[in-house]
């Protein structure tokens, strides 16, 4: 993809002169000095690797392709003053509502900590969240129930935007107490004689790890299935047995779960927002997107 090199008030002094005919006339017009005006057109030139004027001593004329990129360049900047008012109105009278859907491994202790630094900014937008498996959550945004979604994606859907942004790995839930506890890692072959606890088949999480085993040719046996992320976690709580779960669905410094490393084989998932193909979002969905965005790196760094 070709790197964008050049700034707005480049822009900005490209247009003024193109419509003023004079680098003098253009430098009055947006109170700049003609040297510097002529230094930000001659950066620009340099970026884009073309002439934009033909220059003599008396006049300046646009080249062929400094006409084509003279309505480019127009679309550009009255796209861009027309997204920062949208911005400034939503961020200024902080209204709108906004459905999000969220896999439900994310939904238990990611998503409250991002929904509570968002709403601290914009209490006056209202968020609604469909906390469901990943199938449901893609057909929430296929239909237009949900704006966006954060989930993971196995196979590549034609109506289904995915930005990739975090790599979630698979980790053994287990209480602190565990004789599996002190180490730092696991392998798949050492939970032999572990009572596992499970979600169900249908789960895309549960898909995710069969497949990935399947390959590695290994079947462990499950004793317990449960549906939900959260029943599962408070199984493990309870004792009851040991878990392999994505680790954004465990909480940071619980006083009972701890998680291992999981290897051979490793596993992990590919989190990211999923939007509608060539859909717009509207402007308070659109700011609560990329606070998730900027949320999903920041988690992405740890």
């Amino acid at each position: 993809m070709l790197r964008i090199n050049f700034d707005l008030q480049q822009l900005h002094a490209f247009v003024a002169a193109a419509e003023r005919g004079s680098f003098r006339a253009a430098a009055e017009q947006i109170n700049l000095s003609p040297p510097a005006l002529s230094r930000r057109i001659e950066n620009l030139e340099t970026a884009l690797g073309a002439r934009l004027f033909h220059r003599t001593t008396r006049e300046i004329r646009l080249t062929s392709l400094g006409r084509i990129f003279l309505d480019r360049a127009r679309s550009a900047l009255d796209d861009l003053e027309s997204a920062m008012l949208s911005v400034s109105d939503i961020a200024a009278t902080r209204t709108g509502r906004v459905t999000v859907g969220c896999v439900s491994s994310a939904a238990v202790y990611f998503l409250p900590v991002v929904v509570r630094t968002f709403t601290e900014q914009y209490p006056g937008i209202r968020l609604r969240v469909v906390d469901e498996p990943a199938n449901q959550v893609l057909a929430s945004v296929i239909s237009g129930e949900a704006d966006f979604g954060i989930s993971f994606m196995r196979t590549q859907v034609p109506e289904i935007d995915f930005e990739h942004i975090h790599v979630d790995p698979f980790v053994l839930a287990l209480r602190r107490d565990h004789k599996l506890a002190k180490r730092k890692t696991v392998r798949w072959a050492d939970l032999g004689g572990e009572r596992m606890i499970s979600v169900a088949r249908s789960s895309g999480n549960r898909q995710l790890l069969d497949d990935a085993l399947a390959k590695a040719g290994m079947n462990p046996a499950i004793a317990v299935e449960v549906s939900h992320i959260s029943t599962l976690l408070g199984m493990v709580e309870a004792g009851l047995g040991v878990a392999v779960v994505p680790r954004m669905a465990l909480p940071a410094g619980h006083p009972t779960v701890t998680s291992l490393a999981l290897r051979a084989p490793a596993t992990h998932r590919t989190l990211g927002l999923i939007t509608r193909h060539g859909s717009t979002l509207r402007p308070a969905a659109e700011i609560f997107h990329d606070h998730l965005r900027k949320a999903l790196r920041a988690r992405k760094a740890r």
